[in-house]
């Protein structure tokens, strides 16, 4: 059984993710879409496949520093519960679905020694990053060695963008 262990921190991500790197997985569960998605083979066509070991390891968003003076500790943790509780109800049926096993966890601390621990429990193991990539943030790696994914658009500085505003209004403005 083929163990793949998947990062996400957004599930809708991670479905469009899962559509393109995993063709048998469908992105809904209704039988309409799953067959009519690009990029899909369906519930029924999957079942020729060997069946995988889908370890989902949910990355929940960081709370900044400041919330720490308005809430506890341990509301944080609740809504980190509830977060992952969400998260699971949307991704780990779709995965289910197609007769895959699924066990899911929530992350905490390094994702880089997550992943060498979970090496160390289910053996080799495929590393799939699916976290939405954000803009100006850089993702920490979840493989020592690995690139996490890089941030998509233009990252441009403020100031950049800012002059190149101001030169545009003071070109329109002397003409």
């Amino acid at each position: 059984m083929e163990t793949i262990i998947l990062y996400v921190d957004d599930a809708v991500y991670a479905r469009e993710h899962l559509a393109k790197l995993a063709p048998g997985v469908p992105v809904a569960l209704d039988d309409e879409s799953a067959s009519t998605v690009p990029g899909t083979l369906g519930v029924d066509a999957r079942a020729a496949f060997e069946p995988r070991h889908w370890i989902v390891v949910a990355c929940a968003p960081r709370m900044t520093q400041r919330i720490s003076k308005w809430v506890s500790h341990s509301a944080r943790e609740n809504w980190r519960g509830k977060w992952f509780a969400k998260m699971q109800a949307q991704l780990v049926p779709l995965l289910e679905a197609v007769g895959d096993q699924v066990t899911p966890m929530l992350a905490g601390g390094s994702l880089t020694e997550m992943t060498q621990h979970l090496r160390q429990i289910h053996g080799k193991a495929t590393v799939v990053d699916a976290r939405r990539p954000k803009i100006g943030v850089d993702l920490e790696p979840v493989a020592p060695g690995q690139k996490p994914p890089a941030a998509p658009g233009w990252a441009l500085p403020g100031a950049v963008v800012g002059m190149g505003a101001l030169l545009v209004i003071a070109g329109e403005l002397s003409d």
